[in-house]
């Protein structure tokens, strides 16, 4: 079989099943979810013995740092993993939901039903604990879900797969509900992102090489994210032991993730106090500085930064730094070289709180928390399908609400219209 009559296979099927998830009750589909978690626990073990092979191969073939972080899969992230199929269980069902029924003057209601959205195909790179977390969703929200995962994590891949088939098999429902391509072959994404009459819509999540060929090719509507330069902007009336606290969970928790800050921006009336003590901090958890010219003659330590950096992505322990004259010069610089991703201010001044919140342009905007938790297990979702940084459809985390839509309903008692 050719890879196009396999990918053309994998459609058929995903269709097919996507019609029986979209009748399938909420009991059904909950049982098949905590039977998925039931085996990713018991076959911890296995999981992890399949991520190491993924691993070493990634180390031989030069995977970069950032990727291999993403790639990992420890025992804690089984069991993590785990927990999220199961909040996504205990989530209420939106499917099948009618909301804003109301009568009109000829005697019809008219109202809204969330409906699924049929099939979903999910592109990844690396991360393995996507294909639970998007088998999860696209099974909750009544869809059927297409996964391509990278080559670096398809012995991780495949074998999370067989635990989901497993699950859903468990709840009579259809095991091609929930497909993982098994092949490395790139053409494989070729074919499926062309495929309109068997896939509705399609989720990147990936490097900015990936999003960029698939806005090239793709004939499916996406749900698309790019990249992830977050900011946190110290304020003036910022408190110093929370500033220092965020700004180092934001960067130095881990680096290779869309959440994790990149650029750091201080008011000028603070940076003379604050700035030494965060870049000492910063330095010694091995982050190189890269400022503008008045960073520089605070900070010996840092580089100058250049127009790149401060729109660069560097999914790495580097961070631009930039001193601004307050509130309005911090927005405006966000809005012009962020990602739209995530980004927070340290202040305890509600009125500039506030006015970050309704002007800062982005999918998830904060105060007084690290940029980290734009996430949805943090947000309450269970797990995301990714984060959008569209504004059509789905933005932020995207769960249960994004990978549903609505659709008009008219209730009648045998009126016709005039």
């Amino acid at each position: 079989m050719s890879i196009e009559q396999y990918i053309q296979t994998v459609g058929q099927q995903a269709r097919a099943a996507s019609r029986a998830m979209a009748r399938a009750d909420s009991n059904a589909k909950n049982t098949a979810l905590r039977a998925i978690a039931a085996a990713i626990r018991r076959e911890a073990s296995v999981l992890v013995a399949a991520n190491r092979e993924d691993l070493a191969a990634a180390v031989t073939a030069g995977l970069e740092p950032a990727l291999l972080d993403r790639l990992t899969l420890s025992e804690k992230g089984v069991a993590t993993m785990a927990e999220g199929v199961e909040q996504v269980a205990a989530l209420d069902d939106p499917i099948g939901e009618v909301s804003d029924l109301k009568y009109r003057p000829s005697g019809i209601q008219v109202g809204r039903m969330r409906v699924p959205l049929g099939v979903v195909g999910i592109i990844y790179e690396a991360r393995p604990n996507v294909t639970a977390d998007a088998a999860a969703l696209c099974l909750k929200s009544g869809n059927a879900a297409i996964l391509r995962g990278g080559s670096e994590a398809i012995r991780s891949n495949r074998a999370i797969a067989a635990l989901v088939h497993e699950g859903l098999t468990s709840a009579g429902l259809p095991p091609a509900a929930v497909q993982v391509i098994d092949t490395t072959d790139r053409a494989a994404v070729g074919h499926l992102i062309t495929m309109r009459e068997y896939v509705d819509v399609i989720v990147p999540r990936g490097g900015k090489g990936l999003v960029s060929r698939l806005l090239a090719e793709s004939r499916i509507p996406m749900i698309q994210h790019l990249d992830g330069n977050c900011h946190v902007y110290i304020d003036d009336h910022a408190d110093p032991e929370k500033a220092l606290q965020i700004i180092e969970n934001a960067k130095t928790q881990r680096y290779g993730t869309c959440n994790t800050a990149e650029s750091l921006l201080l008011a000028r009336s603070v940076a003379g106090d604050l700035l030494p003590l965060i870049a000492a901090m910063l330095t010694d958890r091995g982050v190189e500085l890269r400022g503008c010219p008045e960073t520089l003659a605070i900070v010996s330590t840092a580089w100058p930064a250049t127009e790149e950096d401060y729109a660069r992505e560097y999914l790495a322990p580097i961070i631009s730094v930039k001193l601004v004259a307050g509130l309005d010069e911090a927005i405006e610089h966000i809005n012009v070289y962020g990602s739209h991703h995530t980004d927070a201010i340290v202040s305890e001044n509600y009125t500039a709180a506030m006015r970050f919140l309704r002007e800062v342009d982005s999918a998830s905007v904060m105060v007084n928390a690290s940029t980290r938790f734009a996430d949805g297990f943090e947000y309450g979702l269970g797990a995301e399908i990714g984060i959008s940084t569209d504004k059509i459809h789905a933005r932020g985390p995207v769960g249960l609400e994004g990978l549903s839509c609505q659709k008009w309903i008219v209730l009648g008692n045998g009126e016709v219209r005039a």
